[in-house]
């Protein structure tokens, strides 16, 4: 596959919060070259959104790219343009951590969305995207292009997200992420030389929100086992995690509700979401409620089996790639 890494730079980049960034730094990954047709229009590309604390990086797995972008896929990357970008504040785009902790502008998904259309338009010449595919934050801004872009896509593909504001249990969560994070003495305001305490604490509620209990229960069926595959957990996020960054990643949904827009969606649009995801349990029913709303919208809630992973289903694209293929062929799901 053709991959290529880079950076694109924002001017005078001004968030919705009034802030002013000098510069913002979106860091992208793309495979596959645009294919222009006859019009001068770029037909082929797919943008993929990451998730909270993530990065484009993620979709280079082989439980992503390799059942999606090898050659004869149904993304394949010799015959599409894929764009992975880094979210503002996560991966190698601009983030607290690089510098500025708590001076950074406070950002929200709005800002993302459309700092992500310029890296699109402006930095790739991109005038049109064939699919739009999102997880989890990635899913829930994906939502948001179909509402404030309705014409600028083919498709699109929310994955492990629900189309409302955060409430209820998972704002809780959230909030308790943060808090952790902000009512530690040795955050400093944000000033701290090595990471505080907070941010293990943060990591065990992200590891509860993230849960799958069944799953976890086979992989860990004993207490020694549950111990030690905890504390690899723990380790493994806490050796690329920042403090200041985690807060403001998880404050930036705070700006989140497409409820009320739903209606302005234009392109089809197929929502996926898993049975034991615990970050957006189907028993709230919101999902089914709002899908009624989006004029060409369908839902599918994959049931729990021994492949899936809680909120994490939402990356391993063997299990809803199927789902996928219907939809972008133009059949029911």
């Amino acid at each position: 596959m053709d991959l290529r890494a880079d950076d694109f730079s924002i001017r005078d980049f001004r968030f919705n919060s009034g802030e002013l960034l000098p510069e913002l730094r979106l860091h992208f990954r793309t495979l596959g070259k645009p294919v222009r047709g006859a019009s001068g229009s770029v037909g082929n590309t797919v943008l993929i959104l990451h998730g909270t604390t993530g990065s484009g990086a993620q979709f280079l797995r082989s439980s992503f790219a390799g059942e999606l972008f090898q050659r004869g896929q149904l993304l394949d990357a010799e015959k599409h343009f894929i764009i992975l970008p880094d979210g503002i504040g996560h991966g190698r785009s601009s983030k607290p951590s690089d510098g500025m902790r708590m001076n950074f502008p406070r950002y929200g998904y709005l800002d993302m969305i459309r700092a992500q259309r310029l890296l699109v338009s402006e930095g790739l010449d991109v005038d049109r995207l064939k699919l739009v595919l999102g997880t989890s934050m990635g899913g829930m801004q994906t939502w948001l292009w179909g509402i404030h872009y309705p014409g600028f896509m083919d498709y699109l593909a929310p994955l492990a997200s629900l189309p409302a504001e955060i409430a209820g249990r998972n704002r809780m969560i959230r909030k308790m992420i943060m808090d952790s994070i902000r009512m530690d003495p040795a955050w400093h305001d944000g000033n701290y030389v090595e990471q505080p305490p907070g941010l293990i604490n943060a990591i065990h509620l992200l590891l509860m929100m993230t849960s799958a209990p069944l799953q976890w229960r086979k992989e860990a069926g004993t207490r020694e086992a549950a111990d030690a595959y905890l504390a690899e957990r723990i380790r493994s996020y806490a050796s690329t995690l920042d403090a200041n960054d985690m807060l403001y990643a998880y404050a930036a949904s705070e700006d989140y509700d497409p409820a009320p827009h739903l209606s302005r969606i234009q392109a089809p649009l197929l929502a996926i979401n898993s049975a034991d995801d615990q970050v957006n349990p189907p028993e709230l029913g919101i999902l089914e409620a709002a899908i009624k709303r989006v004029k060409r919208g369908r839902f599918v809630l994959l049931p729990i089996d021994e492949h899936t992973r809680g909120h994490g289903t939402h990356t391993l694209a063997g299990l809803w790639k199927h789902h996928l293929a219907s939809f972008l062929s133009g059949n029911d799901v």
